[in-house]
């Protein structure tokens, strides 16, 4: 298939959408190299993608659990096979480096293996009866049609640790991904395709965000939705569903704190604090956005991170000596531009970065010098709100008590990070901190696939992703009274 010419995914087939419109997928570090063109959907091709779920639907949900973790473990050795091939394309079109882009791919490996090791795990309960002759037990149903509605900064990671738990439950799924970073999905349909799913139980249509997920709220055949996003987006999903009362789940980004404790390794906790805030170009959303540090270490912290950021080379992802690279596109460079703008303006110190790099190999790429605000006050917008882009907020505080007040005091509750050596305020930290994701020690945004991931506040609308938690969203129980005949 020509990298101009790439299709939806509905069926088992590649189809053109039924606007005749495509869109340009292009590498943010060069707008030069355009990726290829994908389909400018419209709702009724999101129709024809839920009539093919729909039509699959019986028979994928009556296909035994351990055969549908066969078609998981199948697509996991596929991608496996192609995971330097999948992650340069990842580079390319999302731009982060290419080691992390091989994280990001294998983390998907990693997820598509853990969930096909589920398969004969979607196990119920038995319950004691006050009737001697009646047996009461449980058992897991699919959903039946799920959506499954995907950003642009982890392309394969979250599409995978959304449809894994997915199919494995029975579901049948329409897949729609950010239009920035299409390509990474089409890579992943293809690979179910080559693992034999059956037509139909995956279907994945590209386009504009808004039409195309209106048209798969408002379907009375969708019965679950997975989004991961911005917390308006993701508030007005919710309020949308709410009307028919089915199932949503929201991961919608985060303000993401590292605390230094006064008897903390500095040198560590700027290292931690850089990568957590730089890496990705702070495209994530457990990204460090800010760094609470007590009085008594603040300036040689400050010290010490600026000299550390200074040093940080920008560049092409697959460049590599790159260590923080563009930003998505123009839209998200803009907005972060203007982020910084409103921190000068409301006073906070712009200590290192702050602008565009342009010249040079930065002439057609949207990067942005890595940098970092001190002085800056809670409550200023630079530090409640998410900027996604690799800025970070110092706020100075005068304890440790304080720091927990800071951080809480926002929002956002997806993940913390506190740098010590002290166990006991490890264990306040703990108890404390209002966030769904906790490091000690580590950078804020790290997650294994074993582990539940997801936050509080606004962050989330209360399920987890990962895991064996996940199950719990794609499932329902049936509770069964058997008795034996008379």
């Amino acid at each position: 298939m020509a990298l101009n010419e790439l299709m939806n995914y509905i069926n088992g087939e590649w189809t053109p959408s039924s606007s005749g419109k495509t869109f340009p997928d292009v590498n943010p570090a060069n707008t030069d190299d355009v990726i290829g063109t994908f389909q400018d959907s419209e709702p009724e091709d999101i129709c024809s993608a839920i009539d093919a779920a729909e039509r699959a639907l019986p028979s994928w949900q009556q296909t035994p659990s351990a055969q549908r973790a066969e078609y998981l473990k199948r697509a996991g050795s596929i991608l496996k096979a192609r995971l330097e091939q999948v992650s340069a394309a990842l580079t390319r079109e999302e731009g982060k480096t290419l080691p992390e882009a091989r994280g990001e791919v294998q983390r998907s490996v990693q997820v598509f293996e853990f969930y096909a090791g589920q398969g004969l795990l979607l196990t119920g309960e038995t319950f004691p009866s006050e009737n001697p002759n009646t047996f009461v037990y449980t058992k897991r149903c699919p959903l039946g049609v799920v959506a499954l509605i995907t950003p642009w900064n982890f392309p394969s990671a979250i599409p995978v640790w959304k449809l894994a738990p997915a199919l494995l439950c029975g579901n049948t799924v329409v897949l729609k991904p950010s239009s920035p970073a299409p390509w990474s999905s089409q890579l992943l349909a293809e690979i179910m395709h080559e693992a034999e799913l059956p037509p139909g139980v995956l279907n994945m249509v590209t386009g504009q965000g808004g039409k195309l997920s209106n048209a798969l709220i408002a379907d009375p055949r969708v019965k679950g939705i997975s989004f991961t996003g911005s917390c308006p987006v993701g508030k007005a999903i919710l309020r949308q569903a709410a009307e028919r009362g089915i199932r949503v789940g929201l991961e919608m980004g985060g303000k993401n704190p590292i605390i230094v404790d006064e008897d903390a390794d500095i040198d560590l906790a700027v290292d931690l604090a850089v990568k957590g805030a730089m890496w990705s170009a702070g495209e994530k959303c457990t990204a460090t956005s800010r760094a609470i540090i007590p009085d008594t270490i603040h300036d040689e912290f400050v010290r010490r991170l600026i000299d550390r950021v200074a040093a940080l080379r920008v560049g092409d992802g697959m460049d590599s000596d790159t260590e923080v690279c563009p930003v998505i596109d123009h839209r998200q460079m803009d907005n972060i531009l203007d982020y910084i703008r409103i921190g000068r303006e409301e006073g906070a110190k712009l200590a290192c970065g702050g602008k565009r790099l342009t010249a040079g190999n930065y002439d057609k790429g949207f990067f942005i010098q890595p940098t970092v605000f001190v002085d800056v006050k809670p409550d200023m917008r630079i530090a409640q709100e998410e900027i996604f882009g690799p800025v970070l907020s110092i706020i100075r505080v005068p304890s440790f008590e304080q720091a927990i007040v800071v951080a809480n005091n926002i929002r956002y509750g997806l993940s913390a990070s506190l740098v010590t050596r002290n166990i006991g305020k490890v264990m306040a930290f703990v108890d404390r901190i209002e966030t769904g994701v906790i490091h000690i020690n580590s950078t804020t945004s790290g997650l294994e696939v074993q582990a539940p991931f997801g936050g509080m506040k606004d962050s989330t609308s209360g399920y987890r992703e990962m895991g064996k938690t996940a199950i719990d969203f794609y499932s329902q129980w049936k509770t069964i009274y058997l008795d034996a005949p008379k």
